[in-house]
């Protein structure tokens, strides 16, 4: 039992049960459904336990090790040049899910460097501010962020994953205004963004991500058609009132109406079978899983480590704002998972990597207040 304790006594247990308490929730919801209802039981539920343990396991070595070393910039650029490079080579040896070339195929299991690559960009992002968050009110500070983000962007846009693009787009956005843009060149990136927008639109924009945009605007024009998706998923949210249908007894999912219910609708899967008390509990535990990342970020030991907790918290609440939006008809369906509930080994994996670097800094970081107060007492510059 002294090794078990060993492991857990740097890790922030109140932010690692909640975590796991949201996978669940996602783990209940997908054994409750049947593909062939009363024959075939699904293999969702089955390989994504796999992938729990395994992302315990990563999420544990990577909550010891002492990421200090990550404040060389060549090892920065090397992790970053390595999701680049995975990217690009999925134009060529990746797997078409959807439409998408976005995974590589090991047998049962899938890989998304994407999930990866986002990793990478806060990373990158947060050593790059870190050293210049006094002088990020100059415009070229924000044009060389965006430099490096839109490399990654352009390889997900292509994909195409237009809803990967947007994540990395608002993560982007979301960690300059965290170091300080100043409104002036907010206004400009706005402008930029509206353009670029028009300029997609027009040349970029395949013929279903348009029909996406159009119905959120008019969500019931084509409900048989392309808004299809966000139709069912508010009917199944709806109808889940207050209690809930219970587990196992969602109808949307069971009768295969609400599709994609295990990843992109699986909040929407959730609320029926929970209701409003089951989605309340879900939204507490995202605010305390957020609220515990921000904590530790400001414990961090310099500045990089705190950007880079503030930049994770920033992709989860990211990607679970875009994805319980679309679930409820207020954004666009983007295709986009919901932190540590949605379907899919690579995410989950990413995520609790995530966690355990952000737990590992935080540790480092006490370390390093630790040095400096002994440092002051015995007088050591």
């Amino acid at each position: 039992m002294t090794w078990i304790k060993s492991l857990f006594k740097n890790i922030d247990l109140v932010l690692f049960c909640s975590s796991l308490l949201i996978v669940c929730a996602g783990l209940v919801t997908m054994n409750s459904f049947v593909v062939v209802p009363g024959v075939i039981h699904n293999t969702f539920f089955d390989k994504q336990f796999i992938w729990l343990l395994i992302s315990i396991v990563v999420f544990i070595g990577a909550s010891s090790v002492d990421w200090r070393f990550l404040k060389d910039t060549r090892i920065i650029m090397i992790l970053y040049g390595v999701s680049v490079f995975l990217l690009m080579c999925l134009f060529v040896l990746g797997k078409i899910s959807n439409g998408a070339k976005s995974w590589f195929s090991f047998g049962i299991f899938s890989f998304q460097p994407a999930d990866v690559a986002e990793l990478s960009i806060i990373l990158i992002l947060a050593k790059y501010f870190s050293r210049r968050h006094v002088e990020i009110a100059h415009i070229r500070h924000v044009l060389i962020s965006g430099f490096y983000v839109l490399t990654i962007f352009i390889l997900v846009f292509l994909q195409p994953d237009f809803g990967g693009a947007v994540i990395i787009f608002f993560l982007w956005l979301a960690m300059v205004l965290v170091s300080g843009i100043s409104k002036k060149h907010l206004l400009v990136v706005f402008l930029g963004g509206v353009a670029a927008f028009f300029l997609l639109w027009g040349l970029v924009f395949k013929p279903y991500q348009k029909d996406r945009i159009l119905n959120f605007v008019h969500p019931l024009t084509n409900i048989r058609g392309s808004g299809y998706n966000a139709y069912q998923s508010t009917i199944a949210v709806g109808s889940g009132e207050v209690l809930g249908k219970g587990v196992g007894y969602g109808s949307q999912s069971r009768l295969q109406y609400l599709p994609e219910f295990e990843t992109d609708f699986i909040f929407a899967a959730f609320a029926e079978e929970w209701g409003f008390v089951g989605v309340t509990i879900l939204f507490i535990l995202f605010a305390i899983v957020f609220t515990r990342m921000l904590l530790m970020s400001l414990k961090a030991g310099s500045n990089f480590e705190m950007l880079f907790g503030v930049g994770l918290t920033l992709l989860f609440v990211i990607h679970a704002t875009v994805n319980i939006g679309m679930n409820i008809g207020l954004l666009p369906v983007t295709g986009n998972t919901l932190p540590f509930m949605s379907y899919g080994g690579s995410h989950l994996l990413a995520e609790f990597l995530g966690l355990g670097m952000l737990t590992g800094m935080s540790r480092s970081g006490r370390t390093t207040h630790r040095e400096r107060t002994y440092n002051e007492i015995v007088g050591v510059s």
